[in-house]
């Protein structure tokens, strides 16, 4: 099967694409375990795309339990190149409201019980100062334009572990970060993206003011918001898909080069092969070319 190069991850409210050719359903293994939900190969316009639900058709894994390693590994493994995610998020600002759109350039982790790396073998110290792709956010802040929403270029995305929402007292605090939004997908999945190689960027779909106004948060506001919210995400893809321009010319694509920091020498053929989406063209197998 020829690469497919554009990835889409769908979160709270957006379990598919509608309106796209679906070409194959797809089950792949990885060293992690499966992934979140078979894998949809679909078409767009004479473009390939493969489609993860990531809470599992149903919704069946809460923020903790996704399987983040297996999901990314799954992409990496059939050839993507940039990744779109989508997550539904609690605004932490007044002017970012309830079915605004949100495209974060930081983020900061408030997880803890999450495997956080591919690279448990290895010692990797892949750059993160960026944790989004700039030229991916540009790309989807273009294709947004004329679409009934309003879009929010920069902010930061507090992800937190849930899956119980905020606190007043952490909403708060988050707030006086300067924080704009606060999730609770966007990690590991973005640092496993970036240490895959991938272009990643994410639209945060605003359901929401969280706890620290006075109203309270609750799942039923959280569902009338996001049915709306997926059929935008879903018109958004569909442009996005179009567009997208994978290229190995940006620095996400070479994450890796430089950031291993395990002697050679060290790393086992049993890692090698394990790992071999991510590091076979550093760290390719005895007798093998790279990759």
């Amino acid at each position: 099967m020829n690469p497919i190069e554009i990835g889409v991850i769908g979160g709270s409210g957006v379990y598919s694409v509608s309106g796209v050719e679906t070409v194959a359903t797809l089950k792949v293994n990885t060293p992690f375990g499966p992934p979140s939900s078979e894998v949809l190969h679909a078409r767009v316009g004479g473009r390939d795309v493969a489609f993860i639900a990531r809470h599992g058709q149903g919704h069946r894994f809460n923020p903790t339990n996704v399987p983040y390693r297996a999901n990314i590994y799954a992409l990496k493994e059939l050839g993507v190149k940039v990744v779109f995610s989508v997550s539904a998020v609690g605004s932490l600002k007044e002017e970012l409201a309830p079915r605004d759109f949100v495209l974060p350039d930081q983020l900061i982790d408030r997880t803890r019980l999450r495997g956080g790396t591919f690279f448990d073998d290895l010692a990797a110290h892949v750059g993160f100062a960026e944790p989004f792709c700039g030229r991916v956010r540009a790309q989807v802040a273009r294709c947004a334009e004329g679409l009934p929403l309003r879009v929010h270029q920069g902010g930061t995305y507090v992800c937190m572990e849930g899956p119980l929402f905020s606190t007043k007292a952490e909403s708060q605090l988050y707030r006086s970060w300067g924080a704009s939004v606060i999730g609770m997908t966007a990690l590991p999945e973005a640092k496993l993206a970036r240490e895959a190689e991938m272009c990643y960027a994410t639209v945060a779909m605003v359901t929401d003011y969280d706890v620290w106004r006075e109203e309270h948060v609750s799942v039923e506001a959280v569902l009338s918001t996001l049915k709306a919210n997926a059929e935008n995400a879903n018109a958004l893809l569909l442009r996005l898909i179009e567009a997208a321009e994978p290229t190995d010319d940006c620095p996400c694509r070479h994450a890796l080069a430089n950031a291993v920091m395990t002697h050679p020498d060290l790393v086992t053929d049993d890692v090698r092969m394990r790992l071999r989406p991510l590091i076979g063209r550093y760290f390719p197998i005895a007798g093998e070319e790279s990759l």
